[in-house]
């Protein structure tokens, strides 16, 4: 059987359609405090399957509603082809995430491409907030949570995720909770029209492993126009546009992606959307606080989020 794509330490598409995802270091889910916060992993639709992990600050006391606390639901990244909620860089920031923010976390594990091309990883990930509305009364982990108060946030393709989610919560105008503002991180979008970055010189590498990502993610026949892939290909109205939650965009200074989170955060501001803001972590490069959640940088960003959540 052959190797039909590639994305070597990640994963490999055979022959015969199946994918072999490469082993990842795991953190299991822990309802004792450690590191300062509790983690449970739920399941929000068994039929799919989508499961999730919420995170909790260890002071807090499962079971006591006197504290709202704001929620905040998380993406991950991985080209929309692998990566996951339990894996050790995204576990060991979004529990320190939910400590320095003070907020109740649930990372969404969705279903991953080829297997399960766009736009079903959207319709997962909004499922969590419908999953969030429903659960909120029964869930223990969720007696503290204010459903008015509720940031969507990602990195990498979980970026990406968390621009489509807020388009189908505004377009479909029945979300269960309100949310009040977006946080992608190093955000994974993309065009037919090439950057200048993306045609220049020792570009080709990064971009063909960002392409293959696109190829295996995007419905069967779409290109990089896709509206998935491409946020100007959005459908919103102007008074749709009116309504989108304040962003605050992060990008790295040494992200071959850094150019589409500028240009997302531009676009944002020509479609009048009111609070837009852009971060850049100089000297940093793509994913840096999964690679290295314990670095200064990280706690930075932690920082960052948090105050724009105080704000928003």
């Amino acid at each position: 059987m052959s190797i039909v794509a590639e994305l070597p330490g990640y994963l490999q598409v055979l022959s015969d359609g199946s994918v072999k995802r490469f082993a990842r270091e795991i953190v299991p889910a822990s309802s004792e405090s450690i590191n300062g916060y509790k983690s449970k992993d739920v399941i929000i639709d068994t039929s799919k399957p989508i499961t999730g992990r919420l995170f909790l600050p260890g002071t807090l006391s499962i079971g006591s509603s006197d504290h709202k606390l704001p929620v905040i639901v998380h993406f991950h990244g991985g080209g929309f082809c692998f990566g996951s909620a339990t894996s050790v860089g995204s576990h060991n920031f979004l529990g320190d995430l939910c400590i320095a923010s003070q907020s109740i976390v649930l990372s969404v594990d969705y279903r991953l491409a080829p297997e399960n091309r766009l736009p079903i990883a959207y319709e997962d990930c909004c499922s969590s907030l419908d999953w969030l509305g429903h659960q909120v009364s029964s869930e223990p982990w969720l007696e503290q949570a204010d459903l008015s108060r509720v940031f969507l946030s990602g990195d990498s393709a979980g970026g990406n995720i968390v621009h489509n989610v807020a388009m189908k919560a505004i377009q479909n105008n029945n979300c269960p909770v309100k949310i009040k503002g977006l946080l992608p991180i190093h955000p994974y979008f993309g065009s037919e029209q090439k950057t200048e970055k993306e045609k220049s010189e020792g570009a080709a590498r990064d971009f063909a492993n960002i392409d293959l990502c696109w190829r295996l993610s995007i419905p069967e026949g779409s290109n990089r126009d896709y509206y998935g892939c491409n946020f100007e290909k959005a459908e919103l109205s102007a008074a749709e546009w009116s309504h989108f939650p304040g962003v605050m965009v992060f990008v790295a200074g040494l992200d071959f992606l850094k150019e589409r989170g500028v240009m997302y955060a531009e676009f944002l501001q020509k479609k009048g959307v009111k609070v837009v803001r852009l971060v850049e972590a100089e000297g940093e490069a793509h994913v840096f606080h999964v690679l290295y959640p314990k670095s200064d940088a990280t706690r930075l960003l932690q920082q960052q989020m948090s105050e724009f959540m105080k704000s928003s």
